[in-house]
C-alpha cells in the first residue's frame, strides 16, 4: 500500500527539522580521506625503507672494518689496538655482539664455527636489464650460490654471467686524517702505483688500484702517509658505456627490494655491485639505491 500524501509531506517537514539548509545538498565522500590516509601510510613506507637502507649500509661498513682490522693486525683486540677502537666503537652504535665476531673471525678467513670461509660469486640479470654480482664469504658453497640464484629467480631476473660489464679493482678506504686530503696525497698514491684517488665528504680517502696490487698499495700509502686503513677490499665497477639509467621510482624500488631480500636471506652477503646509473630517478631515490650497494 502506497504511503498517502499526507504521511509524505509529514516525513519531509521532519527532514527539514534536523538538517540545516546547506547540508541538504552537501555531498557525502570519504574520498579525501581515504588518499590522504594512503599517503601518509606510503610516505611513512618510504622513509621506514630508507632508514632500514642506511642501518644495513653502516651495519656493513662496520663489519667490512672490523674484518679489515683483524685481517692486517689479528683477532685479538689485546694485542690491536686498532681492532680494540672499532669494537669500542660499533658496540656504542648497537652493533651485535654476534656480528662482531662474525666479523673478526671473517677477518680471520672462517666462520663462527671455525670452518674455513670460501669466496663464492654469482652473477645475474635483474628486470630492466640490469645486471648484478653478488660477492659472498661462506663456510657452505652449495647452499650459498642455491639462495642467493633463488633470490635473484624470484626477483624477475636470472643468473648468467655478466661479469664483462663490469671491471674488477681493488679500492682502499683510509680514516680522515687532518691535513691529508686527495691533494696532499696524490704523491704517495702515484708512488704506490694506484689507479686513481678520491677524497669522500667526510675526510676519508679512497684509492683504486689493480686487484693484485691492493695490500701494497694500501701499506705503502699508509706507512708513508701515516694513515689507519678502514677497509681494504676487491670490488666490481661498471663498465660506463653498459650503465643502465633507471628512468623511475617503480625500477629502484625493484632493485631495493632484491637488495632487501638478499641480506635478509643470506648472511654471507660481502658485496652488492650494479651497472646501473641515474637516468631519471629523483636525486633522494638514487641516493637510497646507491646505499645499498658497494660500488
Amino acid at each position: 500500500m502506497a504511503p498517502s500524501r499526507g504521511f509524505r509531506n509529514a516525513l519531509r517537514a521532519t527532514e527539514n527539522i534536523f538538517l540545516c539548509p546547506s547540508c541538504r545538498y552537501r555531498t557525502f565522500t570519504t574520498s579525501a580521506s581515504l588518499f590522504s590516509g594512503h599517503n601518509r601510510w606510503s610516505k611513512i613506507k618510504h622513509d621506514k625503507g630508507k632508514a632500514d637502507a642506511a642501518k644495513n649500509k653502516q651495519r656493513s661498513v662496520f663489519a667490512a672494518e672490523l674484518s679489515t682490522a683483524s685481517k692486517l693486525f689479528g683477532p685479538d683486540p689485546a694485542h690491536n689496538p686498532r681492532l680494540a677502537d672499532l669494537i669500542t666503537k660499533v658496540k656504542r652504535e648497537g652493533f651485535a655482539k654476534a656480528s662482531i665476531e662474525a666479523a673478526i673471525a671473517r677477518g680471520q678467513g672462517r666462520s663462527l664455527t671455525g670452518q674455513s670461509l670460501e669466496n663464492v660469486t654469482v652473477e645475474g640479470i635483474l628486470p630492466n636489464n640490469v645486471a648484478v654480482i653478488v660477492e659472498c664469504e661462506t663456510d657452505s658453497k652449495l647452499r650459498t650460490l642455491q639462495e642467493v640464484r633463488s633470490v635473484i629467480k624470484v626477483s624477475g631476473g636470472n643468473s648468467t654471467p655478466t661479469s664483462f660489464l663490469f671491471t674488477k679493482k681493488g679500492r682502499v678506504v683510509f680514516d680522515a686524517k687532518g691535513g691529508v686530503g686527495a691533494e696532499e696525497a696524490l704523491d704517495a698514491a702515484l708512488e704506490a702505483g694506484v689507479m686513481d684517488i678520491e677524497e669522500e665528504e667526510d675526510g676519508r680517502l679512497v684509492v683504486f688500484t689493480e686487484p693484485a696490487k691492493v695490500k701494497a698499495a694500501g701499506d705503502s700509502i699508509a706507512k708513508q702517509l701515516d694513515l689507519h686503513i678502514a677497509t681494504s677490499e676487491i670490488i666490481w665497477e661498471p663498465n660506463e658505456e653498459t650503465k643502465v639509467g633507471l628512468q623511475n621510482d617503480s625500477a629502484a624500488q625493484e632493485l631495493n627490494t632484491f637488495v632487501d631480500i638478499l641480506q635478509e636471506r643470506e648472511s654471507t652477503v660481502n658485496a652488492i655491485a650494479m651497472n646501473v646509473a641515474q637516468g631519471a630517478l629523483a636525486e633522494d631515490s638514487w641516493k637510497d639505491l646507491q646505499s645499498r650497494l658497494s660500488s
